[in-house]
């Protein structure tokens, strides 16, 4: 199986046509729910699935938890969206991937995340920290 980081392919038509509201404290509600490395996630993923999701452990339960998100605003000439960073705490968690969605639409899929290798705490605490919301690092960048 696999993980491959990407803007889902669905999402970027959705955005043209339905359209994700990702503003901070009324727009819709977006989720992280996270993966082992047994699950297939790539650009063609179009709503969030169960399968081979990590199990139930301390904070964290099937579906990920809620992200805050940060209003949308442009650096130079792309448009970027941000979360502030989320933590499971007493968790036992390996996850090798993310997957961001919207569950206000549907669990439609909006990125994958590749960790790049197995990540895990052991009753700990489990931090996705999201980068520099730039035009160069932002998790989501629409150039």
């Amino acid at each position: 199986m696999a993980i491959t980081q990407a803007v889902c392919t669905s999402f970027k038509q959705e955005i043209l046509v339905e359209g994700h509201d990702f503003t901070a404290s009324t727009g819709d509600t977006f989720k992280i729910a996270l993966y082992d490395s047994s699950a297939t996630l790539s650009a063609a993923t179009a709503t969030y699935s169960s399968d081979d999701e990590v199990s139930d452990s301390g904070t964290y339960s099937a579906g990920g938890g809620s992200l805050t998100s940060v209003t949308p605003t442009t650096s130079g000439t792309t448009a970027i969206c941000d979360f502030a960073n989320i933590s499971f705490t007493s968790a036992t968690i390996t996850a090798r991937g993310a997957l961001i969605y919207n569950s206000s639409a549907s669990n439609k899929a909006v990125v994958v995340l590749d960790f790049g290798g197995d990540k895990t705490s052991t009753s700990g605490t489990f931090t996705i920290a999201f980068p520099a919301a730039d035009s160069s690092n932002a998790i989501l960048r629409l150039a």
